[in-house]
């Protein structure tokens, strides 16, 4: 079986590595498609060098560009390797343009799609993330999602159940699989700006991220995160500056008052590894990052959370993880509890992972494998005469499963348990639930 990925981003390359581990460990024909719009050396060719990942079988070298032009671009560059390659299925992961660029072409090609962490909703339509999950959730064919809240979204939004899978994230395998590499290597292997910090004899580390347009490319949003750090003058904040926000910073006039703060060290971007050492070495994060928000909890650091919505909300109810916006003021509260409270910290710290145990790649190839075996991936016209249908509506009051259920009557759609809404699992037992079912 032939799986392509594509790859276009640090966190896209991250969260498949263990994707791409279990392909080959299977023996499967992989069939790796980098966009190449990271097109600093920093940000891209190293993180494929960092987790011992093959080069890619191609490189589409886009570059960076407007949104349109940049989709517009990878879509040719991506068709014309499908074309030419014909996969059996395509995985994208994430949110990118990437995911969107591959996911439209792959199934206007009839190619299947996998939609690695499908499902997520920041319900922000403003962020061009939250576009891209919509779009590719809408092209695909098997959905991978991190949590069963992932997973109700989908079935919200019309999604069989049946090509819904409850996974676990992959940063939670990229975690566990690279942090004990990371910190078996010696200190010479750091990177530049980690050495010159000399982060294994440094205290009282906190970890700083920004890098989304609706936080940098606002002058007052930045002002006011800059103003809590100056506060946090105990502090060791060490911030690895993306192109983009230094570019801001700059345009801002904004990168002299940080660069003047004796507690503020900024970093050029580090490789995946030092940044795994780097957040497990900190007494908390803020970021606005959404990968960071899971890679914090899998650790046992706790996260703020520099936004005002999230499409990580699993990670805020566990209690792992607080939105502050760029309130100066809320930042600076949420950060003096964990400082000032160890109890406080530690009921952070041990917020309870809800992204699994790290076996998500595992499974992923169970079920890609399992559906390919059984003709399962196939996409062709429809050669039956469409039959109408309406969804009903019924309480059970006897013990029967979702798949007892199914055997009499067409697929569930949703299960309610009073107020709250159930993932049908194929053993859930639906007395006393409310089940929405379709009706032929």
């Amino acid at each position: 079986m032939k799986i392509g990925i594509v790859l276009g981003t640090r966190p896209e390359i991250i969260k498949m590595a263990s994707v791409i581990d279990e392909i080959k460990n299977r023996g499967q024909e992989l069939l790796l498609i980098h966009t190449g719009q990271h097109y600093d050396k920093e940000m891209s060719d190293n993180f494929f060098f960092d987790l011992e990942l093959p080069a890619p079988n191609y490189n589409i070298h886009v570059g960076s560009g407007s949104h349109g032009e940049q989709t517009g671009k990878m879509m040719e560059g991506i068709e014309e390797v499908l074309l030419k390659e014909k996969p059996d299925i395509l995985l994208v992961q994430g949110d990118t343009n990437a995911v969107l660029a591959g996911a439209l072409v792959a199934s206007k090609l009839h190619i299947p799609v996998g939609h690695v962490e499908a499902g997520l909703r920041s319900f922000d339509e403003t962020m061009p993330e939250e576009i891209n999950r919509l779009v590719a959730d809408a092209c695909s064919k098997l959905y991978f999602v991190p949590t069963e809240e992932s997973a109700i979204n989908l079935m919200m939004e019309g999604i069989s159940r049946k090509r819904i899978f409850i996974t676990g994230n992959t940063v939670v395998d990229a975690c566990f699989r690279n942090l004990k590499i990371s910190k078996s290597r010696s200190i010479d292997k750091y990177d530049k700006g980690l050495v010159d910090l000399d982060i294994d004899n440094m205290e009282n580390i906190v970890t700083l991220t920004m890098h989304r347009a609706e936080t940098v490319d606002i002058k007052e949003r930045v002002e006011n995160i800059i103003g809590a750090i100056e506060e946090l003058s105990e502090m060791n904040i060490i911030f690895p500056i993306h192109p983009r926000t230094k570019k801001m910073l700059e345009n801002f006039g904004l990168l002299d008052k940080l660069n003047s703060m004796g507690h503020v060290h900024i970093i050029k971007p580090v490789g995946y590894l030092d940044f795994l050492l780097l957040i497990s070495k900190s007494t908390f994060i803020l970021t606005d990052s959404g990968g960071l928000q899971e890679e914090a909890i899998t650790l046992d650091v706790p996260a703020l959370t520099l936004r005002y919505n999230t499409e990580r909300p699993e990670t805020v109810t566990a209690g792992g993880n607080i939105l502050v916006g760029s309130d100066k003021e809320v930042i600076l509260e949420n950060a003096r509890k964990i400082l000032d409270s160890e109890e406080f910290a530690n009921k952070m710290k041990s917020a309870v992972n809800p992204y699994g145990v790290g076996d998500a790649a595992k499974i992923m190839l169970d079920v890609i494998l399992e559906a390919d075996e059984n003709n399962e991936l196939i996409i062709s016209a429809p050669d039956e005469v469409m039959s109408t249908f309406t969804r009903k509506v019924i309480t059970l009051d006897k013990d029967i499963s979702v798949n007892e259920f199914e055997e009499d009557n067409n697929l569930v759609k949703m299960v309610l348990d009073g107020e709250n809404i159930k993932f049908p699992y194929d053993d859930l037992n639906l007395n006393g639930l409310t089940v929405i079912y379709d009706c032929y």
